[in-house]
């Protein structure tokens, strides 16, 4: 099953439109999403998916401080680029502070992770990468179950305006290494091809 768009006003502030995101009754189970000004309301994911977060987000949790956490359905604010995006995996400090209760600024995050999925992997591979290195996000895994040449996870960092630099590139089946302050290596034979 695809995504379904929601049409919004364009005169619309970016107020409106979170709040209209926030008060909307959407879908049971949906995950809903603004990109570049669009409301976005997919399926959940599907299993293996969700199995390739689960072995991620586990590694994580035995590399990250104790004031940090490792969260699959947090949305972050990406106002510039008109974004309220979840990625699949968000690693960010908890705070006690937290202006709004449905999500945090994006610049708050250190690392975030996209799991593609077939229908929607565009926005994972473009739309969500040029938000994400806006807001200044450190390190941005993609894993790539649909990529032409086959399933990789590719890890950017160093973002500079819209734009990250790829630090590396890997195939299902070897080890993705995270720098500082990760220091983490995860092995991707460990993720379901499709």
């Amino acid at each position: 099953m695809s995504a379904l768009t929601v049409g919004h006003d364009p005169e619309q502030s970016w107020d409106d439109l979170v709040r209209f995101w926030e008060e909307m009754e959407w879908p049971e189970g949906s995950k809903v999403e603004i990109i570049e000004g669009i409301i976005t309301v997919s399926p959940a994911p599907a299993y293996r998916h969700n199995v390739i977060a689960e072995r991620i987000q586990r590694r994580l949790y035995s590399v990250i401080p104790e004031d940090w956490g490792v969260f699959q359905t947090l949305a972050i604010a990406v106002p510039s680029r008109l974004g309220m995006l979840i990625p699949d995996i968000v690693v960010a400090p908890v705070r006690d502070d937290a202006e709004s209760d449905t999500h945090i600024p994006a610049a708050l995050a250190e690392l975030v992770v996209e799991v593609t999925s077939k229908s929607n992997a565009r926005h994972d591979r473009i739309s969500k990468p040029a938000a994400y290195a806006t807001a200044g996000i450190p390190l941005y895994i993609l894993v790539d179950r649909w990529a032409p040449e086959g399933p990789t996870a590719t890890l950017y960092g160093e973002p500079m305006g819209d734009v990250y630099r790829p630090l590396s590139i890997t195939k299902f089946g070897e080890t993705i290494k995270l720098p500082a302050p990760f220091d983490l290596a995860i092995d991707t034979s460990e993720f379901p091809e499709r």
